[in-house]
């Protein structure tokens, strides 16, 4: 049996890269020894994206994109369906849990640096993929045309309609129409099954590429490729991907899906923080909710928009909500060129970086908290404190990186 898989093995190099790839990519990629808890969170995200991927198949096999018809399908799908209900709360989980994923994943990048030399292009594609999964996270949350689906969408769609000169033909062009109608939902219903996964795919290998060219980095922020063993030309503080962190990460995948399927059967609305209770009730386009909230993975940028309260330097209050909004998510671009940092790893940065960063999360879970919630003057003036900590996160991270106290990099990995 062994000969003829081995056989069989050589038929298919000859015609295919099949054990050069295996060994280039596993059981010759050499990763750090050191990893921690933290490094769980890549493989994760990409086995929610296959989840996604494969659920969103069979949802599209049922469901209508018609605004007469979308709510009603979803009903259909929940209700008729062979195991339609598990399919589609395998998704909803799966929207929600791949933001957690992905959130854990860049936090790890800043903690450790992950974004300096020689990983800046690395961090840029994947601050990509974070751009297409919150615009595929967009799509997909129309798509069941239940209330605040709508007029989650309406809020967002009409701050396009402010951006000067071009705002007006823009949303145009992005709903083919005036409002959101049935061609917005088939623009929208497209880009979410097709147009948008097949970006994010594309840029998933292109990520995974990028990584085992440069290396993964490691808790202490050290190059282990620049330390070899003379003979062997292998990296004396790396071991194998293969068997050791694949073993690794099933353990996480174990602990991951009974987390994922607790969710999934005993609370999938998470209390409306995954399912919002004003989805179950079908889209009324003359009866505005009390009040309109995206989904959690969105309510920090939320209340960034609704922080803009006074028009500055001839530019009006709502563009300027736009500029902070999409400028959150941009300058996370940036992170490679700001820090100026002489070392990579958050332990061996000084208070200055330390504070920051504890300051930066903060500021993220409470504006998450205050997207939430109604607007009142306390909760607008806390939100406009906390983006410009947000803000103030980037825009100093030249000085404050330069001028902290930083201990000595060790030479081998701990």
């Amino acid at each position: 049996m062994s000969k003829r898989l081995t056989s069989f093995v050589a038929w298919v190099d000859k015609r295919f890269p099949l054990t050069s790839n295996w060994k280039a990519h596993l059981t010759e990629y050499y990763a750090p020894k050191n990893f921690n808890f933290w490094y769980y969170f890549g493989s994760l995200a990409m086995l929610v994206m296959v989840n996604q991927l494969l659920t969103g198949i069979f949802l599209t096999m049922n469901y209508k994109p018609d605004v007469g018809m979308a709510f009603a399908s979803v009903e259909y799908i929940m209700r008729d369906v062979d195991f339609g209900w598990l399919i589609r709360y395998m998704h909803s989980t799966g929207a929600s849990m791949f933001f957690v994923v992905v959130y854990l994943h860049m936090f790890r990048g800043m903690l450790y640096g992950s974004y300096r030399k020689p990983r800046e292009l690395l961090w840029l594609i994947g601050s990509m993929i974070f751009f297409v999964l919150m615009m595929m996270a967009f799509t997909g949350y129309i798509l069941p045309w239940g209330q605040m689906s709508y007029w989650g969408a309406m809020v967002i769609v009409s701050m396009i309609g402010a951006i000067p000169l071009i705002g007006e033909p823009l949303m145009h062009l992005i709903l083919g129409d005036f409002t959101l109608s049935d061609a917005a939902l088939n623009r929208f219903f497209a880009y979410h099954v097709v147009t948008l996964p097949v970006l994010l795919v594309t840029l998933v290998v292109v990520h995974v590429i990028a990584l085992h060219e440069v290396g993964s980095n490691n808790p202490d922020g050290i190059e282990i490729k620049e330390n070899r063993d003379p003979e062997t030309n292998i990296p004396v503080d790396g071991i194998p991907f293969h068997p050791y962190y694949t073993v690794k990460d099933i353990f996480g995948v174990v602990v991951f899906l009974i987390v994922f399927c607790g969710i999934m059967f005993f609370a999938p609305e998470m209390g409306g923080y995954f399912l919002e209770y004003n989805n179950f009730v079908p889209a009324n386009t003359l009866q505005t909710p009390d009040h309109i909230a995206p989904v959690w993975y969105f309510t920090p940028y939320y209340s960034m928009l609704r922080a803009a309260t006074v028009n500055f330097l001839w530019i009006d209050a709502k563009l300027w909500g736009i500029i902070l909004m999409g400028g959150s998510v941009a300058i996370i671009c940036l992170l490679p060129w700001l820090d100026r940092s002489p070392v990579k790893s958050i332990r061996y940065k000084g208070p200055y970086s330390k504070i920051a960063l504890t300051l930066f999360v903060i500021s993220v879970f409470v504006l998450g908290w205050l997207g939430t919630k109604t607007p009142t003057p306390l909760y607008t003036t806390l939100a406009q404190i906390f983006t410009v900590i947000y803000f103030a996160f980037f825009l100093l991270m030249p000085w404050y990186s330069k001028i902290d106290k930083c201990k000595q990099e060790p030479k081998r990995v701990s």
